[in-house]
């Protein structure tokens, strides 16, 4: 269990906020794993001030996802009250405020990992975040800039004086992006330095990451990002391995194929046939990675702008790995029509 203010999650797993991916079709599909909590990709503050219809579109939360930590980013206090104000008021569990983005385009702005520069400023938007609304409100950051300034355990104090009910720690500094190991131990030093649970994040890639992740640094959470993709059900497997000690296996190749496919139908659904079909080219890369013939499925998957030409050719490729049709029937899944009104 991991409590955050007065939320109650049923395990200590955390789906990480991915921009570009975690969408509604991912986090519901991810959702059917039973994490502890799913993160939403980041939105703007400075966006939903403008009523950007696409960010507006972003932060609408359903109730088959919940409970959702919705993650916003921005430099600007006060719009980052507001736009705090608004996510909470469209359900929202969790206000995750991002502090660790390190691409250019963000960080140019003062935003994302460039607060970890403006520790003063920082402080201010946590406080006036947290003033604002009623639910919990987190915070997500990094190491520090680079490895001559390391400013997380400075950070996790100052937003726990500023009234975060928790802190996710990314092991890595601002300038490693997403390359070179995760320095655990300063989430170890973290942990150390607040009273408010602390979730690490950074190459948690397998359940018995999670658990050493957990031994070695005494976190209270696990939040598990890029191994995820292609591979939803390691939440669950983590989560199970957490709370029970026992380690799930990985699904069969049927079942994994039949994930596939609901995630296609469950993306076209959401975002149109054409958008979800390209929106779906990537997950397609992430979960056939390394399996036979992968390669040229991509090119052909990349060639089809259909749907029922694309269903075929996924059920054409399980049959080649062999995968009978008869379980890839999707009965219980196939009727996705209207779950994102």
């Amino acid at each position: 269990m991991l409590i955050i203010g007065t939320l109650r999650l049923e395990n200590p797993v955390v789906l990480a906020p991915m921009a570009g991916v975690g969408d509604p079709p991912f986090r519901r599909i991810v959702k059917q794993y039973r994490p502890g909590l799913l993160c939403a990709e980041m939105v703007s503050a400075a966006a939903l001030h403008f009523k950007s219809e696409k960010t507006y579109a972003m932060i609408r939360v359903s109730p088959q996802e919940k409970p959702l930590s919705m993650q916003i980013f921005g430099s600007d206090p006060v719009l980052m009250a507001e736009a705090a104000q608004r996510v909470a008021a469209e359900g929202a569990d969790i206000i995750d405020i991002n502090m660790g983005c390190p691409v250019p385009k963000v960080v140019s702005n003062g935003e994302g990992s460039a607060l970890m520069n403006n520790l003063p400023l920082a402080a201010e938007i946590i406080r006036a975040v947290a003033a604002s609304v009623a639910v919990p409100v987190t915070v997500k950051f990094r190491l520090g800039w680079d490895d001559d300034h390391i400013v997380a355990p400075e950070l996790a104090r100052l937003a726990e004086t500023n009234g975060a009910a928790a802190v996710t720690l990314h092991a890595r500094t601002r300038n490693q992006f997403y390359q070179g190991r995760a320095a655990w131990e300063w989430i170890a030093r973290v942990k150390r330095s607040v009273a408010i649970p602390v979730i690490g994040n950074g190459d948690v890639d397998s359940p018995q990451a999670a658990r050493r992740m957990i031994e070695e640094t005494g976190c209270d959470g696990v939040m598990i990002g890029q191994a995820a993709l292609g591979r939803p059900w390691l939440l669950g497997q983590a989560a199970a391995f957490l709370t029970t000690g026992e380690l799930p296996p990985d699904p069969s190749l049927a079942e994994q194929f039949r994930v596939v496919l609901k995630h296609l139908r469950l993306q076209v659904e959401y975002s149109g046939e054409l958008r979800g079909i390209k929106e779906m080219r990537k997950h397609f890369g992430w979960y056939f990675k390394g399996v036979p013939g992968s390669a040229r499925l991509r090119e052909r998957v990349n060639a089809i702008a259909d749907l029922p030409a694309l269903l075929q050719l996924l059920r054409e490729y399980a049959a080649d790995l062999g995968v009978a049709p008869a379980e890839l029937d999707e009965g219980h899944f196939s009727s996705v029509a209207g779950c994102f009104e």
